[in-house]
């Protein structure tokens, strides 16, 4: 036999293995699922399609604590399923800025992680991990501190509720920043936390957003529940937006995000109409919307006044907002709040799309709150 046809010969047989070794695993564990159940195309109207998604940048936070009864919570948690096919890892980061791009980027990822996740080494890989897969998605801000700060300049509230409910006048020991700068150094540095997949959202077992059910639910670490978005969104595919560098400088407002004067003492509140008549306390900012409310509440207002009058602001309003500090000079004129504002805070109140709440207290200065509502001020 000529060799030609030999070698002709061999390349067909190692090209119908692959084929051979398919049918025998599909008649030994049944047929193989669509490829595209794991690689969908890409949507034709991919603006209209990012904008319908459940738990955008545009919503209300990611609630990390709530009034709802955690039992309560964790029962619907528990009975939405993981997700049955294989968490695929996320692509390690390709980072491509300036060292001070780099700097920048652990800072913000260091401080995320350690406000969401404590000391945990799982916790804040995990943390990170969804931080990195938002920047490269399109429907998230493009930089890390971007995202990290998303929403802090909104009446409706942030992303990551510690940036703006007062957690951020936390100090950490030097110890906990070099643990948490070297994890967020890896990481940008491209090692994947493989677990979490393409997470771009997460809340601990004891809250349930409105949107959770409505994402693919991936992964637990500790108390976190981790997802992602159905689809082609939720996909290695989606996550190719380049990163560029061009980090903000957090001590500084961020692009867009003009620090807030301070109300004008003895001015007029800026109330638009509508507002509702309160007690235990003063409005003194309400935007058009509705949803965002600044108040003085009245000495020796306590947690049931401070809700009442938080609930009564809100009315039937799906996301709001209700700040309070004890003194009217403290209270900025409106959104994004400047950092001693944030650091005054009294009393936050968040509700989201589907009504649960968030409600936060500076437990110094109220007393009677359970110790997981208070605004933490130092770990």
């Amino acid at each position: 036999m000529p060799v030609a046809l030999i070698r002709k010969l061999s390349v067909a047989a190692l090209a119908i293995l692959p084929v051979l070794a398919l049918l025998a695993l599909c008649r030994q564990f049944g047929p193989l699922p669509d490829l595209a159940t794991y690689f969908p195309a890409a949507p034709a109207d991919q603006a209209a399609s990012l904008a319908a998604l459940p738990g955008r940048a545009a919503d209300a936070p990611l609630l990390q604590q709530s009034i709802l009864p955690p039992g309560d919570a964790q029962a619907r948690n528990a009975a939405v399923p993981f997700y049955a096919g294989p968490v695929l890892p996320a692509d390690p980061f390709r980072f491509a800025g300036s060292e001070t791009d780099r700097t920048r980027a652990a800072d913000c990822l260091a401080l995320a992680a350690m406000a969401e996740a404590g000391p945990s080494d799982e916790g804040q890989r995990a943390v990170i991990q969804v931080v990195l897969n938002r920047v490269r998605h399109p429907a998230f801000a493009k930089t890390v501190c971007g995202v990290v700060f998303e929403g802090s300049e909104r009446a409706t509230g942030c992303q990551f509720s510690f940036t703006c409910d007062g957690s951020l006048a936390r100090r950490y020991s030097e110890q906990a920043w070099e643990h948490a700068r070297l994890r967020a150094a890896e990481a940008l540095g491209g090692r994947v936390f493989a677990l979490v997949g393409n997470a771009t959202h997460y809340h601990t077992d004891w809250v349930f957003p409105y949107w959770s059910p409505s994402l693919v639910k991936l992964a637990r670490v500790e108390t976190h529940l981790f997802f992602r978005w159905p689809g082609y969104w939720g996909t290695n595919a989606a996550m190719r937006t380049p990163y560029r560098g061009g980090e903000p400088d957090v001590s500084q407002p961020l692009p867009g995000e003009a620090p807030a004067p301070l109300a004008t003492p003895g001015a007029q509140p800026t109330v638009a109409p509508g507002a509702p008549a309160i007690t235990g306390g003063t409005l003194t900012m309400r935007d058009p919307t509705g949803k965002g409310n600044f108040v003085t509440l009245d000495p020796g207002s306590g947690p049931a006044e401070a809700m009442a009058l938080a609930r009564k602001l809100c009315g039937a309003a799906t996301t709001c907002r209700v700040l309070a500090w004890a003194d009217r000079a403290e209270i900025p004129a409106t959104f994004p709040l400047p950092r001693a504002a944030r650091a005054a805070l009294l009393f936050s109140y968040t509700r989201d799309p589907a009504g649960s709440e968030i409600a936060l207290y500076d437990c110094t200065r109220i007393n009677g709150v359970a110790r997981d509502q208070c605004i933490p001020k130092a770990r």
